[in-house]
């Protein structure tokens, strides 16, 4: 015992063999380090092959996003079309557009989401919610909230039922990049404001204006041209009155 208390007294008191901090180079080998870093040999094969993987993992992430609402929606007992509404209401907006973004919440009545469904399908916007009700490790609630807004029929039950063709976002960054306080709320955004979070950077397209108000989607656009967006509204304006 005492030759073993003994050895444990000398581990205690041995000193860490090794460096313990990085060297402190001086200016001159630091800045020829980066200089050989930014003179490297460009490889284009390997270039190639990295575009390559990122349009395969783009791919891969619309077909797993697809894979995992079936399972949601069956897991959670919800009929085939509310699945498929719920995944694949619209496809996914040209780059050099501007989509109509509604900002909503759960808290407003369904049968005003109801209409602005309506009228956004009509526009080719989405709507977008800052997080699910129950929290966001509850994903059933907010399924079937989906289900209700874009049912044609707010009657209909079972695998008949048609959907609307509008798109519905649970998006907490865009509602954090365009500064909502709170709801109704229009943004018009450039490109796809349902990209996923892994293909977004922090200088993604925000909407030049953004107008609050509880009314029609005409109005809320018409207000957006008002404050100097009306090139951004034009499209969508003509399909609201066309359609």
């Amino acid at each position: 015992m005492d030759r073993l208390k003994e050895a444990v007294s000398r581990q205690k008191t041995d000193t860490v063999s090794g460096p313990t901090a990085l060297p402190d180079l001086p200016d001159e080998q630091r800045r020829r380090a980066f200089d050989g870093l930014r003179a490297r040999t460009p490889a284009p094969e390997l270039a190639a092959r990295a575009r390559r993987g990122l349009e395969a993992a783009r791919e891969g992430v619309a077909t797993e996003r697809e894979t995992m609402a079936r399972r949601m929606a069956q897991a959670l007992g919800l009929d085939a079309p509310d699945a498929v509404a719920v995944a694949d209401a619209v496809q996914t907006p040209a780059a050099n557009s501007w989509v109509p973004v509604l900002f909503v919440s759960s808290s407003m009545p369904v049968a005003v989401l109801r209409t602005y469904a309506g009228q956004l399908e009509k526009a080719g916007g989405l709507m977008a919610f800052r997080g699910m009700p129950g929290g966001l490790t509850r994903v059933g609630p907010m399924a079937k909230l989906s289900a209700k807004i874009l049912r044609l029929d707010p009657g209909c039950e079972g695998p008949a039922c048609a959907m609307r063709g509008v798109q519905i976002i649970v998006d907490p960054l865009v509602f954090r990049q365009h500064g909502v306080t709170r709801v109704p709320a229009l943004a018009m955004i450039p490109g796809d404001p349902a990209q996923p979070y892994c293909e977004r950077d922090d200088g993604a397209p925000v909407s030049p204006h953004l107008v609050y108000g509880d009314a029609a989607l005409s109005g809320l656009l018409g207000e957006y041209a008002r404050l100097g967006g009306r090139q951004e509204v034009r499209d969508a304006e003509a399909r609201l009155e066309n359609r």
